[in-house]
């Protein structure tokens, strides 16, 4: 049974940014970053290595993908559901402030 179900943060348009990237991905590097979001889905709450908090109510689920890319998706818990906000391929070693502010926006948008 799901402890916290995901759900996509949707913008005002109707645009789910994280499954748009999602689709854009090779399937099998998809697959990994469904696992270890259902992963966290089954067996939350739950820590390194899948899933790492980032402080303000933003979490990352951490994948390391068949392409040897290594992907995020920053996520936050709103009414008992973890809602997917962003999704990147990381490039350098600490999260970019870009992406993590991203992240709060969307979260401050929905929990408001």
């Amino acid at each position: 049974m799901k402890k916290i179900p995901v759900v996509f943060y949707e913008n005002a348009s109707g645009h789910q940014p994280v499954r748009e990237w999602l689709k854009e991905l090779d399937p099998d590097d998809r697959r990994v970053i469904g696992e270890d979001i259902a992963t966290v889905e089954y067996g939350w709450p739950i820590g390194m290595p899948t899933c790492r908090p980032l402080g303000q109510g933003i979490g990352e689920v951490r994948s390391t993908l068949p392409s040897h890319k290594i992907a995020r998706v920053l996520f936050g818990i709103v009414e008992g559901h973890m809602v997917l906000l962003h999704g990147f391929i990381k490039k350098s070693q600490k999260t970019p402030d870009g992406d993590l502010q991203l992240a709060r926006k969307r979260l401050k948008e929905i929990d408001t």
